[in-house]
């Protein structure tokens, strides 16, 4: 059992998950607001030996530095990769503290946005309608740019649908091509998609000029992923086209983009995170006390 636990800032749990912690650790203390700087980080955690975190503050070197008793730091948040993560992760690895996140919490939730919003677009239900006349979903061509869990999930629900699914991936998905879905180099996607999804792992960037330039006018691009997939400026150069449409469910997925862009016509943003819903926060919480099991465990 861990002496003291610290969440420095609120962490999504449900009640439940919140009372499970007393079972992990002697003394909990659960603070609810962000902290403003890494010195308030440090005075929270104090003499904590475990530590939970969400995506709203950094945990880095000069953190864990100042507050040597920490052996466990639980992401209650995505982890896809040590260089996109932020807790500094080689730097505790090195000094014994042990780091785990959690991922594939809220996908469901991002499909539902994109079929609320696609159908939307499609037949003009609270959008401005896309084509001349009402268009259903059987037969559209859609790009697919990262098929990991959300990406396999919004192909599948719209496969289901009808949908001509192409995808591009670092790696082949032979699962996904025996159920019908087509891989593209990813100029070729961008040149044949009439809707465009970007689902990638945070920090990465894989459209720029080049590739908006490929993509062209008429099309429609959804951003799923939790930062930008794409160069910001070039997506703002693109969304000047005719007949470009963006989606992106918060702000921040368009990236560094200029004064008046959500005000454009073509740009469609609910400022909403799509995957925050009730079960999404039941599966978080789920997963970030198997963390916190798994954990107590090796330490024992």
């Amino acid at each position: 059992m861990f002496q003291k636990l610290v969440a420095i800032e609120p962490v999504s749990l449900i009640p439940s998950a919140e009372e499970a912690l007393q079972l992990y650790a002697r003394e909990v203390v659960l603070f609810r607001d962000i902290p403003e700087n890494d010195d308030e980080i440090i005075r929270r955690i104090g003499d904590a030996d475990a530590v939970l975190l969400s995506y709203t503050s950094r945990i880095g070197q000069n953190i864990m530095e100042r507050c040597p008793n920490i052996r466990y730091i639980g992401m209650c948040c995505s982890l896809y990769s040590e260089e996109s993560a932020n807790v500094d992760i080689a730097y505790a690895r090195r000094h014994g503290i042990r780091v785990l996140g959690i991922r594939d919490y809220g996908d469901r939730g991002v499909v539902e946005y994109v079929l609320h919003e696609l159908t939307g677009l499609l037949h003009g239900f609270d959008l401005p309608m896309l084509h001349s006349e009402p268009v259903e979903i059987t037969g559209l061509k859609v790009g697919i740019i990262g098929l990991g869990v959300s990406g396999k999930m919004i192909a599948d629900a719209l496969s289901f649908l009808g949908a001509d699914i192409s995808y591009y991936s670092r790696t082949r998905k032979p699962e996904a091509e025996q159920s019908g879905m087509v891989f593209l180099p990813l100029d070729e996607l961008l040149a044949e998609s009439e809707v465009v999804f970007t689902c990638l792992n945070k920090n990465v960037l894989l459209l720029g000029k080049q590739e908006f330039d490929i993509l062209g006018t008429g099309k429609v691009l959804f951003n799923t992923s939790i930062g930008p997939g794409f160069d910001s400026a070039a997506l703002e150069d693109w969304i000047s086209l005719p007949g470009t449409h963006f989606f992106c469910d918060t702000m921040a997925a368009a990236g560094a983009v200029s004064p008046g862009f959500f005000d454009r016509e073509n740009v469609h943003c609910r400022n909403v995170s799509a995957g925050r819903t009730r079960q999404a926060f039941a599966l978080l919480s789920e997963k970030v006390l198997a963390n916190l099991k798994t954990a107590q465990e090796e330490f024992s």
